[in-house]
């Protein structure tokens, strides 16, 4: 097993911070996760009830105690927002491997959030938690999502053809892995 512990370990950034969600947080994750322009690329469809953002966040809770997922808020320093989330799936100790996912409130697009938050995660998922192989599953027409993975160094190893079901859609998937000795922290700037 992963040296995960009882809490969900806050992992700091220079402008952002990844915490434990809690339940005072479900407007703000049903507010980024109802808007459809933030999922047009996402495996689900958007939510569409405030419930279903309290059924996130319980989901979380309880896949933590299980130690299949983790996953964190996506937090500014400078003024407490909580501005998206990141994500460690389906977590198998045995072959040292996760996936990972991420989502990002639009209005915080192209700042360079994302990709501080993320640095953030993969030195935690490498460093603290010992992974050796770090997975990511892109809708190939998220251009953004994919430029960002490819310059924190994931390389692309496939595509999944109609993978995805997502309303009356089909969607395929580029998927991306990073090795723990690939892996090097770039230098982050706003402007990343």
């Amino acid at each position: 097993m992963f040296a995960i512990g009882d809490e969900l370990e806050t992992v700091n950034a220079s402008r952002v911070a990844l915490t434990s969600l809690q339940h005072s947080d479900a407007d703000t994750i049903f507010t980024i996760y109802s808007d459809p322009e933030a999922m047009r690329y996402w495996s689900t469809v958007v939510m569409t009830d405030r419930a279903e953002a309290v059924a996130l966040i319980e989901s979380v809770h309880r896949l933590f105690a299980e130690q299949s997922l983790l996953q964190w808020g996506v937090v500014r320093r400078d003024d407490a927002r909580l501005i998206g989330t990141v994500t460690l799936a389906s977590l198998d100790a045995q072959n040292m491997r996760a996936e990972l996912g991420f989502m990002l409130s639009r209005d915080c697009w192209g700042q360079g959030y994302m990709r501080e938050g993320l640095v953030a995660l993969l030195g935690y998922a490498f460093d603290k938690l010992g992974l050796k192989r770090i997975e990511a599953d892109v809708d190939p027409l998220n251009a953004a999502s994919l430029g960002l993975l490819q310059r924190l160094g994931f390389q692309r190893e496939g595509l999944l053809r109609e993978r995805w079901r997502v309303g009356d859609g089909i969607q395929d998937s580029v998927i991306l892995g990073l090795l723990s000795r690939e892996w090097q922290a770039p230098a982050v700037s706003k402007s990343s």
